[in-house]
């Protein structure tokens, strides 16, 4: 890569940086991802990410087209591919010529139907997980230029980044509101049996428990009865 191409490189790579840090929600944040890597990467017309969730299971977030969505749907149901590669045995997988892989035996030929030449998957992760995946499809070449797999792994470094601090934030906000309305019910249910604070949240517990259902959708369905009661006596 000489000067000029480095510094392209560069810019673009800040570029998307800035792009996908302007996001807010992991919605927002996702798909600045998958149209800023895109721009990024030389020799893919389409991209999309996956996140992995607790239980091992993955599933496609954002993508730029309904192509990524049909194939990585196909990677999941088949449980192979570059795609289930990348998150489970190394972090970047380059599968040119597609149709003539054999790493994929069940998964390449549908690849090639569905006119994807080439694939391209790389690992998104911090240093405590395994975040996801970047999955990238030409269908325009089965080649793919010496320089993409190393591009994609920086793309890679922002785009984990930018991920993990959009769960983070997510998952804070859930906390916040969790207690909001857990709150809610406790003060609901204090002043419906004139119980002080500890009993009703004990009341609430053990109502979570006998019923099976988690404290936190309790209390959200405690508080919509008791709005809508409120709306309808109002209205009255």
């Amino acid at each position: 890569m000489n000067g000029d191409a480095r510094q392209e490189l560069a810019a673009a790579l800040a570029e998307a940086s800035r792009t996908i840090n302007a996001a807010r929600s992991i919605e927002e944040t996702l798909n600045a991802i998958v149209h800023a890597c895109r721009a990024s990467v030389p020799g893919f017309e389409h991209v999309g990410v996956s996140i992995t969730h607790k239980d091992g299971s993955v599933e496609t977030k954002a993508a730029t087209g309904d192509l990524v969505w049909k194939l990585d749907r196909i990677q999941y149901e088949l449980s192979e591919g570059p795609c289930v590669s990348a998150l489970r045995e190394q972090p970047v997988v380059v599968a040119a010529d597609l149709q003539h892989d054999g790493r994929w035996p069940r998964y390449a030929p549908r690849a090639a139907e569905a006119g994807v030449r080439a694939q391209l998957a790389v690992q998104l992760y911090t240093n405590r997980e395994t975040l996801g995946g970047l999955n990238l499809y030409s269908t325009d070449s089965d080649t793919i230029s010496p320089e993409a797999p190393a591009i994609a792994s920086l793309f890679a470094v922002h785009a984990a980044t930018a991920l993990g601090h959009a769960r983070h934030e997510s998952q804070l906000s859930e906390a916040v509101r969790s207690r909001q309305v857990i709150g809610q019910a406790i003060g609901i249910t204090m002043e419906r049996f004139r119980i002080p604070e500890d009993r009703a949240f004990q009341f609430l517990v053990r109502a979570s428990q006998t019923s099976n259902i988690k404290v936190r959708d309790l209390a959200e369905e405690l508080v919509a009865q008791t709005t809508e009661r409120y709306r309808v006596s109002n209205q009255a």
